[in-house]
């Protein structure tokens, strides 16, 4: 793929995904530009994940159109599309012992395995040294995959997928299996991202308003594969469209750009 300017990182326009004769996305549309920060949320199948495989190449619409740093899906090598894509998902399949450095060197290849040395230039090297120190890890880049907490591995796995200097990164509920603490300390690791990277544009998905990094832009609000709200997350975040979305009706609370949600007494919304 050529290195050229982009004005979008992302454009889905009217897209349907139907899978088994189930309609899991309907006329969704999206556009994300450079250095914004997409947050996609909704109750348990509500179509988040099904959107975020869209948006990775991973998947092909139904019907309607996606395209991925300025290419539409079916007239690209998907395998090349995806390198300037950063995946990042907490159930990453990785089995054996690596050190963290080696497994945010495997970004690189998209693979599970280590990369063998000879293939490595020192400045690739050097790159997941920085990354590794950004992502708070500095001490941990000799730590074997096992010994790390939950936390630690989900920064590694942001680490790796940041090692092809992807374009746009993508976050499938990267505060799964976090305590408190390990979901602060990647929160704050992803706010820390907008300030270094500039240009890359993010999506995260996620059911919790409190997983938002502050230097969150922008939301989508998804229920039943529809959209039911889309933009400055100012304006999607209410409480009236949050509990709509859920159907349950919530009150919101912003400070310092960190979301919380407290439950009203009454009844749910339909």
């Amino acid at each position: 793929m050529t290195e050229h300017h982009i004005a979008c990182v992302l454009r889905v326009d009217h897209v349907d995904f139907v899978r088994d004769g189930n309609t899991l996305l309907s006329d969704v549309s999206l556009t994300v530009r450079p250095g914004e920060h997409w947050a996609l949320l909704g109750a348990n199948g509500a179509g988040k994940t099904t959107l975020l495989r869209l948006l990775g190449a991973l998947a092909h619409p139904t019907r309607g159109c996606v395209q991925v740093l300025g290419h539409e899906l079916g007239r690209i090598d998907l395998r090349e599309l995806r390198s300037y894509v950063g995946h990042v998902d907490p159930r990453h399949p990785l089995r054996s012992p690596l050190r963290v450095r080696d497994v945010v060197l495997t970004g690189l290849t998209n693979s599970v395995a280590s990369v063998p040395r000879w293939r490595l230039t020192d400045e690739q090297e050097q790159y997941a040294d920085h990354l590794i120190a950004l992502l708070g890890l500095k001490d941990r880049g000799e730590a074997r995959w096992p010994t790390l907490s939950q936390g630690e591995r989900g920064r590694a796995l942001v680490a790796r997928a940041l090692m092809p200097s992807p374009r746009l990164l993508l976050l499938d509920e990267p505060a799964t299996g976090l305590d408190l603490v390990g979901r602060e300390q990647l929160v704050d690791r992803l706010d820390a991202l907008g300030e270094s990277h500039p240009e890359l544009a993010s999506v995260l998905v996620t059911h919790h308003l409190e997983e938002l990094p502050a230097g969150t832009t922008h939301a989508m609000l998804l229920r039943d594969g529809l959209c039911l709200a889309s933009g400055p997350v100012g304006r999607v975040l209410t409480d009236e469209l949050v509990s709509a979305c859920f159907a349950y009706t919530v009150r919101l609370r912003r400070d310092e750009g960190r979301w919380s949600v407290r439950t009203r007494r009454g009844a749910t919304v339909g």
